[in-house]
């Protein structure tokens, strides 16, 4: 009788914690900053002094974190970095079989990316070919050269953009790129923001153009982006038509992750 009650405490503590967790995320979702003990006691329904043990001990895994200068506590890098690798996981699964009617569709290559810091990753290649199209998978482009790059940062901000991207200049030295700086790449997001895609002639590899378009999830957030790149003498001519082919296939990949296009 003891190790049963012994049980149901445990699984209450463990109920009251995930509790806080809803309580934060929400929070932070909704205002973009955390909650500090006494604010999320009253959330929560729960005394301050257990809301603060809780607190101290989810911090100390990673679980939750704590702002030195406002007291304030969000969710932690521990859980973020497990919530990241599941729903890159799910997003890969979800958007395999559209990608592979992609790529034989358009007869091209197709990939899925995502935003790293100031660089774009390529999750996942998918040939119309037999063979896959190696050399991507895994690696980081700059993104404010390539389409795939502008798709990923249409959510941010000028403000945003500055803290990611900084001040230098963006083209890396290549002269094809027709963006230099913040304004310049803030530029192009709109257009793309605008069209419903984003392309590129060029500004990243001579002689390489591409198309990509946003996939987002059931808040209608950017989380990555469908790309469409190949050589500009048997693509060039085709950009605008696979740019519209490839957001009807972006927009069935964000619908299975929840999102609805409003109407």
């Amino acid at each position: 009788m003891a190790d049963t009650s012994a049980e149901g405490a445990r699984r209450h503590g463990l109920s009251r914690d995930l509790r806080l967790l809803d309580v934060l995320a929400l929070h932070e979702a909704e205002h973009g900053r955390g909650l500090g003990v006494v604010e999320l006691a009253a959330r929560s329904g729960r005394e301050k002094s257990q809301v603060s043990r809780a607190l101290k001990a989810l911090a100390e895994e990673g679980v939750v974190e704590r702002d030195a200068d406002t007291l304030e506590y969000r969710l932690g890098w521990r859980l973020l970095s497990l919530v990241a690798r599941t729903a890159e996981n799910r997003l890969v699964r979800v958007a395999s079989p559209v990608m592979r009617r992609l790529a034989a569709e358009i007869e091209e290559t197709c990939h899925l990316c995502v935003l790293r810091d100031a660089e774009v990753l390529t999750l996942l290649s998918v040939s119309a070919h037999d063979f896959r199209a190696h050399g991507w998978e895994g690696k980081g482009v700059p993104a404010a050269r390539t389409s795939a790059g502008r798709v990923l940062l249409l959510d941010a901000t000028p403000d945003e953009l500055y803290v990611r991207l900084g001040m230098d200049d963006l083209s890396d030295g290549f002269d094809g790129s027709l963006v230099h700086s913040v304004q310049e790449l803030w530029q192009r997001i709109q257009e793309a923001r605008q069209r419903g895609f984003a392309e590129v002639r060029e500004e990243f590899e001579s002689d390489l153009v591409g198309v990509s378009a946003p996939i987002r999830d059931f808040r209608g957030r950017v989380v990555a982006a469908l790309n469409v790149g190949a050589p500009a003498d048997r693509f060039a001519d085709r950009l605008q038509r696979t740019g519209r082919i490839t957001v009807g296939a972006a927009d069935r990949v964000s619908a299975a992750l929840g999102w609805e296009r409003a109407r």
